[in-house]
């Protein structure tokens, strides 16, 4: 009692208005003082924080309309009255929740919390979100779509065998061009879904960009400069050739573009270790070694308002020229699959830069792939004169197959699904196949379950799986069975090549 007592005359040297101060100021929470007219009287450190580079805004004379409304309610009675207020120039907003609190004579005391951050995450996940659904679509509509492709492919090239008049070879002609070029699309649309087939091998990431900048200068023109800026030691990546060229080539157009034709390209390897996860640009990127290529231009730079937009499908500033808006989300769904990732930074004015991260990798020597063992064929089935088993559910298709196998020599089992085939080969035990040539997606048993099925009595029996995609999956798959893979659309003497060769193999 004596000790609380001799306390009292100190306390006595503190006004009421001193302790209120002092917790106001240093609350952690964000807190605003405003007056019954919304005017923002006062603001403490936290709630300044909070607020960033929008803190003029926060303590310019009135807050935005929906925190006026908010304060009505306040002051009606509702102590919840909640509202989130954007604040700041563009390009850095803040965005705040503002919890408002009724005071006497109408003021009001707001609690502060910076919702940026958060409100980021959720936007970057609802964006993910959203291209792997488009993915996934692209990825289905892609599958079919290839068979009409076919098709069409198959038929023209019957009828171009045949003689035609003129005007007739001149329109078949331009059929073909026009399904190619279909075809091309859907495999940009499956690259962005990631469900296309690559064919990886250990590269020097340096003797990679050097190849690729041999092609670009015809494809840049005399107003661009190319320069080329290499870390050496150079390092090792596992990637598909072809496609890293293609993503390289996309980039160097994308940027000479925006160059307009006129400016530098610069091209630049190195690399980058990451001990925890970082975001860079809108990747979230785990920790790792990486190996890194930069794409940067002196262009004239991407708006704030256009740069979030630039790798969605679809999304393109050149509608006008004929772009179809897949050349960036093409590029990041090549390098995403690659286990790689792809940030764009830009500034107005200054220009773009395109950087990948490419997991590092570490072998000594460069990965091979292993050579598929060799199938060992009867005398007495030569190539184009034994019995193929066809399995494709589409019926143009098969049909179109038949057709050009037959007329190749060999005698076709056709079947529009996996059972189908197996009852045909059950009733026929004098077979001798030479091969089998399925679809991989089939109602019922797919392509690869009958290969494997078919190989419990033949073993040594060369199979080949179309398909108008390959999932990782069946690449594992095709990477360690006696399975050839045919990429739809196809050509129908490709089909009959492709015969050929896994019979003689």
């Amino acid at each position: 009692m004596r000790g609380r007592l001799s306390l009292a005359p100190r306390l006595r040297a503190f006004s009421d208005t001193d302790i209120v101060d002092a917790l106001f100021d240093r609350d952690p929470v964000g807190l605003m003082l405003l007056d019954p007219q919304g005017r923002v009287m006062r603001a403490n450190d936290a709630a300044v924080a909070a607020a960033g580079a929008a803190a003029g805004d926060m303590l310019s004379a009135h807050l935005p309309s929906a925190t006026a409304r908010a304060l009505d309610r306040a002051r009606a009675g509702d102590t919840d009255a909640k509202v989130e207020a954007v604040l700041g120039a563009p390009g850095a907003e803040r965005v705040l929740s503002l919890v408002c609190l009724p005071l006497r004579a109408g003021a009001c005391l707001v609690r502060v919390k910076d919702l940026t951050h958060e409100r980021a995450l959720e936007e970057r996940l609802a964006q993910s979100q959203r291209l792997q659904e488009v993915g996934q679509l692209a990825g289905g509509i892609a599958h079919d779509f290839n068979n009409l492709l076919t098709v069409i492919l198959g038929g023209v090239d019957e009828l171009l065998a045949r003689p035609q008049a003129p005007e007739a070879l001149e329109d078949l002609q331009q059929v073909r061009a026009s399904a190619r070029r279909g075809a091309s699309l859907v495999a940009q649309l499956l690259a962005f879904g990631r469900r296309q087939t690559l064919m990886p091998r250990v590269l020097a990431l340096n003797d990679a960009i050097r190849a690729a900048a041999d092609l670009l200068g015809r494809v840049l023109g005399e107003g661009v400069r190319l320069t080329l800026e290499l870390e050496e030691p150079g390092r090792m990546v596992r990637v598909d050739p072809t496609q890293f060229d293609q993503v390289l080539v996309n980039l160097a157009v994308n940027a000479r573009d925006a160059m307009q034709g006129q400016g530098t390209l610069t091209i630049a390897s190195g690399h980058l270790l990451l001990l925890r996860p970082e975001t860079i640009g809108a990747e979230s990127v785990p920790p790792g070694r990486y190996a890194t290529v930069e794409v940067r231009d002196t262009g004239a730079g991407i708006p704030p308002d256009v740069l979030p937009h630039i790798l969605e499908p679809f999304f393109t500033t050149k509608r006008e020229r004929g772009g179809t808006g897949l050349g960036l989300s093409t590029v990041h769904g090549i390098i995403r699959q690659s286990g790689g990732y792809l940030a764009v930074e830009s500034k107005l004015g200054v220009g773009t830069c395109m950087r990948i991260l490419l997991p590092r990798h570490e072998a000594a020597a460069p990965w091979q792939q292993p050579a598929a063992p060799v199938v060992e064929i009867k005398a007495e089935v030569p190539a184009g004169q034994g019995e193929i088993l066809l399995v494709e559910d589409e019926a143009p298709v098969r049909r179109l197959a038949e057709r050009t196998l037959t007329r190749r020599g060999w005698h076709v089992i056709a079947a529009a699904c996996a059972q189908d085939a197996l009852e045909l080969l059950e009733e026929s035990q004098n077979l001798h196949l030479a091969c089998v040539v399925s679809d991989v997606v089939m109602p019922g048993m797919d392509g690869p379950a009958l290969v494997r099925t078919l190989r419990e009595k033949r073993p040594s029996l060369p199979a080949i799986l179309v398909s108008g995609y390959a999932d990782a999956p069946l690449r594992a798959q095709l990477a360690s069975e006696r399975v050839r893979f045919l990429s739809k659309p196809f050509a129908m003497d490709d089909l009959a090549s492709a015969v050929a060769a896994a019979v003689e193999a």
